[in-house]
């Protein structure tokens, strides 16, 4: 059935049960795993106030902590799927939209299911917060698994 599952996640508790469904999806199916995570870019108001807060090149800095998270990130998901028994490609893009990102990499790894967590957020919290998963499912042609 599904053969290439990309599942998105932002390193939160929510987001972890999505890396557990599409883990235990994968052994039965046999499938390839990506799991990608999505950074936004360092704002411009941020790398100023950097360097009014003394920091040299606030984009290396920016660079340094992005690779320490994605270690923190990654580690611990490395080892939920090796006791699955299930090889996974981990994936760190750095880019404004989120939900464009996660569609961009599922069409470009040929992935037939993308697999991510939403709050469920309704009405006015919605609509300040924002929806990734929203915007996933509006955007892509792919069967999206929602976890909550």
């Amino acid at each position: 059935m599904y053969k290439r599952i990309l599942i998105a996640t932002d390193g939160s508790a929510l987001a972890s049960k999505g890396i557990e469904q599409g883990l235990a999806l994968a052994v039965p199916l046999n499938a390839r795993i990506t799991v990608l995570t999505v950074t936004q870019p360092l704002s411009p108001q941020v790398a100023r106030a950097a360097i009014a807060g003394g920091v040299h090149d606030p984009t290396i800095r920016f660079d340094q902590q992005i690779e320490e998270q994605m270690r923190a990130l990654f580690a611990p998901i490395k080892e939920r799927a090796s006791e699955h028994g299930v090889a996974v490609e981990l994936l760190h893009e750095i880019d404004g939209s989120p939900a464009e990102a996660i569609v961009r990499t599922a069409n470009l790894k040929d992935c037939d299911l993308i697999i991510m967590s939403s709050h469920g957020r309704r009405g006015v919290d919605r609509l300040m917060l924002g929806s990734q998963t929203a915007e996933v499912l509006a955007h892509t042609t792919l069967p999206v698994l929602v976890v909550r």
